[in-house]
C-alpha cells in the first residue's frame, strides 16, 4: 500500500466545532491509522497560533492570518503563498486536500498548490443556490478555482449534482464519499431521558436562518399546545437565539423548553440521550451529520426533506417533512405518538454498520491512489481558466500568470533546498523514526 503525505487546508477547524471540522479531524485520524501522514493548515483562532499537536500527533498549523466574516480568512490572494510554500516543503507534502466552498484559505491554496505542481483534491460539504447574489458570486469563483483540480469529493449524490452545475466540473472527476460517525461515542441510554414522564424533543444546531430556526419558532408553540407531555431541549448558539427566547416568554414555556447554549462536541451525546426525538429544521443540507449522531443514540428523527438528507438514513428511522411549519408539525406529531416504541439499540447497531470512519478513509485513500502526477505546466492552466468567457477568462489567465511569476521569485529568494525538512511525528512508525532520528524527543501539545 502506498503511503501519502497529505495536507488538509480549511478555515474551519478546532476550536470551532461543526460538521466540516469534525469531518477533517476524524478522517485525518483514520488516514494516520492507515499509515499516511496528515497535517492540518488553518488560520489562527485567538491565542491559538503556531504549531499544535492533537491526538496521535496530528499536526496543526494555525497560521497568522486575520479572520474576516464567520471565521473565514481575510482575502489576500498572494499574501499566504510564501508561508504555504514553506509549510508544504517542510512537511514533504504530496497531496493538498481542501475543504468547503466558503473557505477562502482553501480556495487560495488550490491556486497556489496547482502553481507549484501539487496534486489537489477538494471536498464539498454544502449546497448552494443559483439565484441570490452571494451564491452567484461563490459559484463563479468556484468555477475558476476548481477548473484545474485533480479530483473532487462530495458528501452526497445531491451534493455532487449541485457541484457539477455550479462549477461546471466533469462528473467523472467527482466521487461521492459520505460523512460518518464514531458510533462508539454515540451510544443509547434510555435511562438518561430527563425530565421523566415527558416526550423529549432535542434540537442541536447553530441557531441561524439556514438551519431553519425560523421554522422551529413556528413549530414549538403549536406542538406544546397539542401535546402537554412534549418537552424541548435546544442546544446551540447563533443570531436567532433571541427568537426562541421571545416565544418562550410569549407562550409561557419556561418549564417546557430548555435553551442550553453552545455545547462542546464531547457533551453532545449527553444531550442527545436525554431525548426521544431529534428535530432538524434545516433549509439546506448536503448530508447532515447531526441526524446520524442522533440516530446512533437511538432517537427517532424528524427532519426537513431538503438536499441530501433523504439519502442519509433508512425510512424506518426518519420522518421527512417539507420545510414549512405545517408539514413539520404533522411529522413531529406522528413521531411523538411512536416515540416510546423506538428500538434505540437496534438503531445504534444499524448506524454502526452503515457509517464508519475507517471505511470512509479507505475510500478516500483510493481517490488519492488514482490521482495523476502533479503538473504546473502554465499553458494547460491558461487553457482551462481562459475558457470561462471574455472577461472572467482574461482575469483568470492574468491571476494564474502573476501567481506563477510570484512562485519563480519565491524559488529564487528561498530555494527549496534551503528549507529545513521536519521529522515526522513518531506515531505508528515510531521505531523507524527513532532509528532515523536517534532518541530525539518530540515536544507535544496534547489537546
Amino acid at each position: 500500500m502506498k503511503h501519502h503525505q497529505i495536507a488538509f487546508v480549511c478555515d474551519f477547524f478546532y476550536p470551532r466545532l461543526g460538521g466540516v471540522e469534525m469531518h477533517q479531524y476524524q478522517l485525518a485520524q483514520c488516514l494516520m491509522e492507515r499509515g499516511h501522514k496528515v497535517i492540518i493548515i488553518t488560520h489562527a483562532y485567538g491565542d491559538r497560533t503556531g504549531v499544535r499537536y492533537l491526538t496521535n500527533g496530528l499536526k496543526v498549523y494555525y497560521c497568522p492570518i486575520l479572520p474576516f466574516v464567520d471565521q473565514c480568512s481575510f482575502p489576500t490572494l498572494f499574501g499566504f503563498f510564501p508561508l504555504l510554500r514553506k509549510i508544504l516543503i517542510r512537511e514533504q507534502i504530496e497531496i493538498v486536500h481542501t475543504h468547503q466552498a466558503t473557505s477562502y484559505l482553501g480556495q487560495e491554496t488550490i491556486i497556489h498548490a496547482k502553481t507549484m505542481g501539487y496534486k489537489v483534491v477538494y471536498t464539498d460539504h454544502s449546497l448552494f443556490g443559483f439565484s441570490d447574489a452571494a451564491c452567484i458570486h461563490i459559484n463563479k469563483v468556484l468555477k475558476f478555482i476548481l477548473s484545474d483540480i485533480d479530483h473532487a469529493i462530495c458528501v452526497s449524490h445531491t451534493n455532487k449534482e449541485n457541484l457539477v452545475l455550479r462549477a461546471s466540473l466533469d462528473p467523472y472527476k467527482i466521487s461521492v464519499i459520505s460523512n460518518a460517525v464514531d458510533a462508539s461515542r454515540f451510544t443509547p441510554d434510555p435511562s438518561a431521558r430527563y425530565p421523566f414522564g415527558t416526550i423529549n424533543i432535542v434540537v442541536v444546531s447553530r441557531l441561524t436562518f439556514r438551519k431553519g430556526t425560523d421554522l422551529l419558532v413556528g413549530v414549538i408553540p403549536t406542538i406544546a399546545a397539542m401535546f402537554p407531555e412534549a418537552y424541548f431541549i435546544i442546544g446551540g448558539e447563533g443570531p436567532k437565539r433571541q427568537l426562541l427566547e421571545e416565544i418562550r416568554e410569549k407562550h409561557h414555556l419556561h418549564n417546557r423548553m430548555e435553551l442550553l447554549g453552545s455545547i462542546p462536541h464531547n457533551e453532545v451525546r449527553n444531550v442527545l440521550v436525554r431525548g426521544h426525538i431529534f428535530l432538524n429544521t434545516s433549509l439546506t443540507e448536503a448530508f447532515c451529520i447531526a441526524i446520524v449522531e442522533a440516530a446512533s443514540c437511538g432517537l427517532k428523527i424528524v427532519t426537513t426533506n431538503v438536499g441530501g438528507i433523504p439519502e442519509v438514513l433508512p425510512k424506518h428511522m426518519v420522518n421527512l417533512a417539507n420545510p414549512d411549519p405545517e408539514h413539520i408539525i404533522e411529522a413531529l406529531s406522528l413521531a411523538i405518538q411512536q416515540a416510546k416504541s423506538t428500538p434505540a439499540q437496534e438503531f445504534h447497531e444499524q448506524v454502526q454498520t452503515m457509517y464508519n470512519w475507517r471505511c470512509i478513509a479507505e475510500r478516500t485513500e483510493k481517490v488519492y491512489d488514482s490521482l495523476p502526477a502533479g503538473s504546473n505546466l502554465l499553458i494547460n492552466r491558461f487553457k482551462k481558466v481562459g475558457s470561462f468567457g471574455p472577461w472572467a477568462g482574461i482575469l483568470g489567465v492574468f491571476i494564474a500568470a502573476i501567481d506563477y511569476l510570484f512562485f519563480l521569485i519565491l524559488c529564487w529568494w528561498t530555494p527549496s533546498q534551503n528549507v529545513e525538512v521536519m521529522p515526522d511525528f513518531p506515531t505508528a512508525s515510531y521505531k523507524q523514526n527513532k532509528k532515523a532520528y536517534g532518541d530525539h524527543l518530540f515536544s507535544v501539545y496534547n489537546e
